[in-house]
């Protein structure tokens, strides 16, 4: 196995989607935030393991088999006899707005810390070069599995780790109870070294009336790095004491929009850790972002462009 020292791990979900195409029926593929940026990583030439729990079923399988062809390592992909993972639905409503339906209880992913073999997950995210999660991925376990989750990120950065998050808040995932939400971020919060919100969902949990607002209230944790991306309009990066926007350099109609904060997120990871400044990384991001929503799915075609 390659050098887990050099490795990124990235933590949480994947879910089975089915798709509606324009002919009506449903097609089977997979994805999930974290999941996405994983791919997105791998495909930049960052190596890149994904850590969750799938079950032992024919889909399980096939989530595996992608990962295998992404090159997304899958030694942290646990397997838990006679589960399921997730599902997720994508329709679009009567006025062409893209709608998701979930399918979540039971899946082995919100047991991950809580599984026999979750000292391996622990093992390979405190020897890790950089370890990613989301909004999502906390919103899947118990607070049981939170307080092992985030004692483990903790030893993580002190052993060398750089911790970055995507707060990625789906208000559904937390049941509506924000207060929880809250708290539970603020943990996180205390633990990160690069933080990559999309505006949207700041102002929808914080209250916060500017991408501006939003580096300050992050700052205050003593975050030393921030990308807020703010969909069309730019992203502001936030890092050594200054802040720019970066603009994305051509507005594209979406085909699909989804993975765009995904895919974004890899792209600039990747060439932060390829030794690029946060600024040029942001630029990079938009391009990459740019592509994937010309494509309908999270994953886009291997062939559709090359990776920056």
């Amino acid at each position: 196995m390659p050098n887990p020292k050099a490795r990124v791990v990235a933590i949480g979900e994947v879910l089975v989607e089915m798709a509606r195409g324009r002919d009506g029926r449903f097609a089977a593929g997979c994805g999930g935030d974290t999941f996405n940026t994983a791919v997105y990583l791998a495909r930049a030439g960052i190596p890149t393991a994904f850590a969750t729990a799938l079950g032992d079923d024919p889909f399980s399988d096939r989530i595996l088999a992608l990962a295998a062809a992404e090159g997304v390592q899958s030694d942290l992909m646990l397997r838990v006899p006679g589960r399921l993972p997730g599902i997720y639905v994508t329709d679009n409503d009567a006025a062409g707005k893209r709608t998701f339906h979930y399918w979540r209880e039971g899946e082995p992913a919100s047991e991950l810390f809580e599984h026999a073999d979750w000292g391996r997950i622990a093992e390979s995210m405190l020897n890790a070069k950089l370890v990613y999660f989301s909004g999502i991925t906390l919103s899947l376990y118990s607070n049981a599995g939170l307080g092992r989750f985030l004692a483990i990120v903790e030893m993580a950065r002190q052993r060398g780790a750089k911790i970055a998050f995507d707060g990625n808040f789906r208000p559904r995932g937390w049941k509506g109870d924000l207060t929880r939400t809250r708290t539970v971020f603020v943990e996180a919060l205390k633990r990160v070294d690069i933080a990559m919100p999309a505006y949207d969902d700041e102002a929808v949990l914080w209250g916060d009336p500017s991408p501006e607002a939003t580096a300050e209230r992050l700052q205050a944790f003593g975050i030393g790095e921030i990308v807020v991306k703010n969909g069309p309009n730019s992203a502001l990066v936030a890092s050594g004491g200054k802040s720019e926007f970066v603009p994305v350099p051509e507005v594209v109609v979406p085909v699909d929009p989804l993975a765009a904060g995904d895919s974004f997120n890899a792209a600039y990871l990747a060439a932060r850790l390829s030794g690029d400044g946060p600024g040029a990384a942001a630029g990079l991001a938009h391009r990459l972002a740019a592509e994937v929503i010309r494509h309908h799915g999270a994953i886009m075609p291997r062939t559709a462009a090359a990776m920056h």
